[in-house]
């Protein structure tokens, strides 16, 4: 690669490194939607302390469903950085 001749191969490493970087940006989603969450939860409680536990088990559950997402994200890019079918 040094040469400056590229091949297919170089090729689909560097869409590789490109999409790992893109497939692990999903976590600034999945960041914002818990942080989000939880500021709701904690204001939630703030106004109706005799409900806690209902709104704590949703929030959970909620935020669990939201990390799915970032760790989807996460597979994927190591995916795509360490699983080269072209190689050879």
């Amino acid at each position: 690669m040094g040469n400056g001749n590229f091949d297919g191969n170089d090729l689909v490493h560097a869409f590789s490194a490109l999409g790992a970087g893109i497939a692990v940006c999903s976590g600034i989603g999945t960041g914002i939607g818990q942080g989000n969450a939880a500021g709701l939860g904690a204001q939630a409680v703030g106004r109706n302390p005799g409900a806690r536990g209902t709104i704590m088990s949703t929030m959970l559950l909620g935020q669990a469903v939201a990390e799915t997402t970032g760790l989807y994200g996460l597979v994927v890019s190591l995916l795509l950085m360490f699983v080269k079918p072209f190689d050879k």
